[in-house]
């Protein structure tokens, strides 16, 4: 319909946040990457994150019950160490940034999974691959070749620190409101 604007429901989800300084980082790197690889639509560095737990659509309530679980199990960390150090892509599809193998960071998203799960949501069973997007939907006539990605290896280290709940907003830029934040 003419004039009618199609509103979505808003989506919720729980990520590990970057500091500042690493999510401008990250974008130095992805504006030297926007030239060699033409992906359509490019991560506002603002909503550069880890994802933990995906909720999906959610009432109030059942937010209020997911985030008391999530607070409880965040009591026990401290922050830790993480460094990101490749770049690789889901297909033609998706873009993004990957951290060296942490137990860390595993142990912390299956906590924060199963406090999501207790509150009743329905998640996601795809192993966790823990990353950073960073572009979606190649965008040229060539085919995607994931061996370009090969020569680009960032180093770079951070702390992690911080759990949030976000909101989508997919019709601004950036997308993703904090609703919520644990510190460890």
């Amino acid at each position: 319909m003419k004039g009618v604007k199609i509103m979505t429901a808003a989506h919720y989800f729980f990520a590990l946040a970057l500091p500042d300084e690493t999510k401008q980082t990250i974008w130095t790197i992805s504006e030297e990457l926007q030239s060699a690889l033409p992906f359509k639509k490019w991560v506002h560095p603002a909503d550069y994150h880890i994802t933990l737990a995906f909720l999906g659509s959610a009432d109030e309530q059942q937010l209020k019950v997911a985030l008391g679980h999530v607070e409880a199990c965040l009591n026990n960390y401290t922050n830790f160490p993480m460094q990101i150090s490749f770049i690789d892509s889901f297909g033609s599809r998706i873009l993004w940034a990957g951290v060296e193998p942490s137990d860390e960071l595993n142990q912390l998203q299956k906590q924060v999974y199963s406090s999501c799960k207790l509150a009743g949501f329905q998640l996601e069973t795809r192993p966790f691959t823990p990353h950073i997007t960073l572009a979606r939907r190649w965008g040229d006539e060539r085919l995607f070749d994931r061996k370009e990605l090969s020569v680009y290896r960032p180093k770079i280290d951070f702390t992690a620190v911080e759990v949030v709940l976000y909101r989508t907003h997919p019709e601004q830029t950036p997308k993703y409101e904090k609703i919520k934040s644990f510190y460890f």
